[in-house]
């Protein structure tokens, strides 16, 4: 698999778009961001951080996720 070598503002981009996804079906997840040290080196990998989330988000998560995965 290629490197993702996203600009910064793909990777900000990919956040938000994931984020607004996730807000459509009421799933918020707070330390959803860019994960920063991704940007450090030369050969960095751009990375979206998902963060943590309480167990009741989780389940939330994975309803929406099978419900679109049976469609």
């Amino acid at each position: 698999m290629p490197l993702d070598r996203s600009l910064p503002d793909d990777v900000h981009e990919s956040a938000e778009e994931l984020r607004t996804a996730l807000k459509d079906h009421g799933i918020t997840l707070p330390s959803l961001g860019v994960d920063l040290p991704g940007f450090a080196g030369v050969y960095s990998v751009s990375l979206v951080a998902l963060g943590n989330c309480n167990a009741d988000t989780a389940r939330r998560l994975a309803e929406v996720l099978r419900k679109a995965a049976s469609r």
